[in-house]
Parts: structure tokens; C-alpha cells; sequence
């Protein structure tokens, strides 16, 4: 049976704390999702957004060109009290917009009638009925939202019923039952949609929030029940705990139950999509969000390593290529001897299970973690510390030493400023055509020691790796205290995430001294990426 897919990224989404679109990430996003084959994209509302109203014009002018299967959806409410739809410049927005398909939200609690929107009960039903009407006559597809109709079901079921069936004599398209608050639980919706599903012929959608952590499982159980409508957000970002996470919804429908959502053959694009929507808005996605987050099939255990390599269906629900993800073990003094040996081959397929430098590589690790490191989460800087033992190569470069001068507070400007002086020995064969190392001498400012750091090691090595740094940016940075007891003598771990636009790689460094412990991360950062680029055997250590 098909579901249609209904995406409020754009819409309910942009009213996440954090997030703010431009009309190029919403372009951006729309032919995102269209490619995975969503049927509907909630875009925006015309009425009160000059920007929304720019985006459904691009639309206009490009959309036969820009979008391939889905429609874009215009939101608003109904109308005023007091005044026709006809009157009502707000819902006239909605079809100045363009769009095809409207969806308008309505009061479906007769508490929200009353005390929110001081109108009559019976007034409300007139201009559910008259603003659904009306959009019809303008020939819209209108899809009604029931605001709170769960809460107003639980208060009142007879007026949350009245209000589905003015919309119903209206003409809408579809009846959407929305978990507002997202206070409901999954025994809740399923019987209330079933009852909703058994009285109206319209088909009825379901729109969840996140508020008790059941915004997904409620809509599959609104599925169950008979919706044949789902909207969301597709990384479940949205107002207050976020909405209904479609990229949990769509491969829990599509690849367990059945259901015909998207694309079949786009289903192995969903990590990629989540991820990229997640850029488009400047936000980290969830990396243990279910089925394409970062960890969703990494493994730790060594029991559980080793079961997944004799049949991966030991420890994971789906195979994690249907949707696009991949299987990682990671690295820690818990993963046994076979997993690290597998990291050691990708460096070098000579080394044996017994071999002395698989040994020592065993008890590097287990020294280093003592010490406070953390390479689960930092597979490139244990990359780069297998590369150290088991290669006889000499490393690109290496730090002499560095110095840090800052500004006194007092008289500094609105941004300390930082100054880091930085002594390096560069090794580039390419460039050098010796075997001698360069000393270069560096100094440069920033804002904060780190930057200023940052900012040096890029300079000494812009003359021998320029091309190959110019696009690589760190993406995040985090600081942990080890032993809180110790005080400001505590060690700190520093994990970095960098990115060159394509791959991202994570490194780490600990010292009791932040700064020492940034350099280090940092270093590695830039020394796997030069590494990675010369040998393409190290990307497996990336992203």
C-alpha cells in the first residue's frame, strides 16, 4: 500500500531553536528530498514570509526543470473570524503563491476554540469549512491539519469530530490528525485514527511531535490504524523536541512493513540525504539517530565484532547499505585482537595475527587509552599511530616547538587575540627533491590560542601543501575534563572533526594543557589529511 510523504522541513522544521533557512537552502533541500521520491514538500507560508513567497516563485519560473515528482505545498491557516477566506489577505497569499496543493490548520480542541482563538464553536466549524471551500474553488488540492486534535479527541471527541467533517464538506483532500503537544502514546493514536478511519471517507494523515520521545513509533502505529499520510521532518528537527523523524519513518515503513514511500532504488541515498539536509542547515545530525546516523551499525564489543563478522544479522536489525550507512567497528581496549588486525591490514595486509607489530600495536593502544584517548570516536588519529609503528616512512612534518603570546585582558579588544610563533620541520620530497628536512619559522594571530595555532601550521605549510589544505576546515570541536578531583590539573581530551568538503575525519589529543592538547589533535588532522591524499588506503579511516 502506498504512503504518502509528506515533508515539513522547510516549514516546521525552520521553526527549530537554531535553524534559519535561506531561499538557496530551501532550494537546496526541496530537490533533495524530490529526488528521494517524497511526494509532498510543505515549503513555507506565503502570508507571513516575504522569503517563502521568493522560494515559490523560483518554483514557478523553474519547476518543471527543478522538481521531478514531488509537489510543493503552500501553508497557512484558516481564515479570520469576522471576514469570508475571500477577504482574508493571508489566505489569498496562498494562492498568490502558486503552489498546487494547500494545507491549512485548523482548531480541532474546542479549549484552543474558545480561549485561544475567542471564537464560537460554531464559528470555528464555518471557517474550517469556508476556507477549505473556498481554496477548492480556486482549484487547489487542500489538505486540512487538524491542530491538536488529539488533546481536543481526549476533551471533547464530538467537536474533534464536528471539525473533521467541516473540512470533510469543504472539499479537503486529506484529513490530518495532529499530535500538537506530543504528549500522546502509541496505544492513543492507534485507536483514535482507527476510529477517525472507520467514520470518514477522506483519507487521514497523521503529524507527530517529539515532546515524549514517540513521534515516530506514533506515526507507524497511525499507519497501522489506517493513515495513509505521514508528515515529518526528515532529520526530525522541528519546534520544541522537533517533529516526526521521516528518516526513521521511511526505511521502518518501506524496508520492515511493506509500505511504498519513496523510490525503491533512492532508499540507499537516505544517510547521504539526512546528512546533507543537516549541512544545508548548519546543524550536526544526530549521530546515533536510527538507520543513518553515524553510529547506527557501529560496533564496539569484541563478542559483538566478531559475531557480526561471522553474520552481521547477529547485531544488526537491517544490513546498513539498504539505506545507505556503513558498518564501522570501532577502536578501544574492548574490541578484540580481530577487529584491530583489521584496522592494521588496511595500513598493511602483511601484518599477522601474531606478528611483533601487531603486538606492540596492541599494547600502544592500550597504553594510550590509559592515558586518557579516545579512539572510537578519532579513527584517523589511530590511524596515524599504526602508520607510526608499522612504517619506517618519516612523518611530513614535526614540530620544533611553538610559543603562545596573548593579550592582556585589560586592554585586549572585544576578541583576545592570540599570537602563535611556530617552528616546524617540513618534509615534502615533491617539492624539495631532498631527502633534507625544511626548518620554517612562523608567526600569526588569532583569535584564541588555537586559532592562532591554526592559523601558523597553515602558513608554514602553505608552500609545500597549500593546494591540497586550501578546502580543509575544521567542523567541530570539543573539549572533556578526564579527572574533575584533579581540578585545573586535570588532563583534557580534544577531539576535533575536520571536513575538505567531501570526507570528514575526526583526531584526538590529551594533555593536562588544553592548548597541547588541541595542537595534537589539530597536527593529526592535517597530517591525515596529506596522508590521505597520497594514499587512498586511509579514507577507509574517514567518512
Amino acid at each position: 500500500m502506498k504512503i504518502t510523504i509528506f515533508d515539513s522541513t522547510l516549514r516546521d522544521g525552520a521553526q527549530a531553536e537554531g535553524i534559519s533557512f535561506s531561499v538557496t537552502d530551501k532550494i537546496k533541500i526541496a530537490q533533495a528530498l524530490d529526488s528521494l521520491g517524497v511526494d509532498y514538500i510543505e515549503a513555507g507560508n506565503p502570508g507571513s514570509n516575504p522569503k517563502d513567497l521568493e522560494f515559490f516563485r523560483y518554483f514557478n519560473e523553474n519547476g518543471d526543470k527543478s522538481l521531478r515528482h514531488a509537489k510543493l505545498i503552500a501553508f497557512g491557516s484558516t481564515r479570520r473570524k469576522g471576514i469570508s477566506a475571500k477577504e482574508d489577505k493571508n489566505v489569498n497569499a496562498l494562492l498568490e503563491s502558486g503552489a498546487g496543493s494547500v494545507c491549512i490548520f485548523g482548531k480541532s480542541w474546542d479549549f484552543h476554540v474558545t480561549e485561544i482563538l475567542n471564537a464560537t464553536l460554531d464559528e470555528n466549524l464555518e471557517m474550517i469549512c469556508d476556507t477549505v471551500a473556498y481554496l477548492k474553488s480556486q482549484g487547489k488540492e487542500v489538505m486540512f491539519d487538524a491542530e491538536h486534535f488529539f488533546d481536543g479527541y481526549k476533551n471533547n471527541p464530538e467537536y474533534a469530530f464536528a471539525s473533521l467533517k467541516a473540512a470533510q464538506d469543504g472539499g479537503a483532500a486529506a484529513l490530518v490528525l495532529c499530535d500538537t503537544n506530543g504528549g500522546c502514546f502509541p496505544n492513543e493514536i492507534y485507536e483514535i485514527v482507527k476510529k477517525v478511519v472507520a467514520e470518514f471517507e477522506v483519507p487521514v494523515g497523521i503529524h507527530t511531535h517529539n515532546d515524549c520521545e514517540m513521534a515516530v513509533a506514533n506515526s507507524i502505529m497511525a499507519v497501522e490504524a489506517g493513515a495513509t499520510q505521514v508528515q515529518g521532518t526528515f532529520t526530525g528537527f522541528g519546534e520544541r523536541c522537533g517533529n516526526a523523524n521521516l528518516s526513521a519513518i521511511i526505511p521502518g515503513l518501506q524496508l520492515k512493513k511493506g509500505y511504498d514511500c519513496i523510490f525503491p532504488d533512492e532508499m540507499q541515498n537516505l544517510t547521504r540525504t539526512a546528512r546533507f539536509i543537516s549541512e544545508v542547515a548548519n546543524t550536526s545530525l544526530n549521530k546515533r539517530a536510527a538507520y543513518v546516523g553515524q553510529t547506527a551499525f557501529a560496533h564496539k564489543g569484541g563478542m559483538h565484532i566478531d559475531a557480526v563478522a561471522k553474520n552481521p544479522e547477529s547485531f544488526e536489525h537491517i544490513n546498513p547499505e539498504k539505506v545507505g550507512n556503513a558498518r564501522r567497528n570501532l577502536m578501544s581496549e574492548v574490541s578484540g585482537r580481530s577487529t584491530l588486525l583489521k584496522k592494521v591490514q588496511q595500513v598493511n595486509p602483511k601484518i599477522t595475527r601474531d606478528s611483533l607489530k601487531m603486538a606492540r600495536v596492541m599494547e600502544k593502544l592500550k597504553e594510550q587509552e590509559r592515558k586518557g584517548y579516545q579512539f572510537e570516536n578519532a579513527e584517523s588519529s589511530f590511524a596515524l599511530k599504526i602508520r607510526r609503528i608499522i612504517s619506517k616512512r618519516k612523518p611530513l612534518f614535526e614540530l620544533c616547538y611553538f610559543k603562545i603570546i596573548s593579550e592582556d585582558m585589560a586592554s585586549a579588544s572585544k576578541n583576545v587575540n592570540a599570537t602563535a610563533i611556530l617552528k616546524i620541520h617540513v618534509d615534502d620530497y615533491s617539492v624539495t627533491k631532498s631527502l633534507d628536512s625544511i626548518n620554517v619559522i612562523v608567526a600569526e594571530e588569532g583569535n584564541g590560542p588555537v586559532n592562532a595555532l591554526d592559523s601558523a601550521l597553515r602558513k608554514a605549510l602553505d608552500p609545500y601543501y597549500g593546494e591540497v589544505l586550501k578546502n580543509v576546515k575544521l567542523t567541530d570541536y570539543k573539549v572533556r575534563v578526564l579527572d574533575s578531583n584533579d581540578a585545573t590539573q586535570s588532563k583534557v581530551r580534544v577531539l576535533i572533526e575536520s571536513t575538505d568538503g567531501t570526507r570528514k575525519w575526526s583526531t584526538v589529543g590529551v594533555s593536562p594543557n588544553v592548548v597541547e592538547a588541541s595542537w595534537e589533535a589539530l597536527m593529526d588532522s592535517i597530517k591525515f589529511k596529506l596522508i590521505m591524499d597520497r594514499d587512498k588506503r586511509y579514507e577507509v579511516f574517514a567518512y
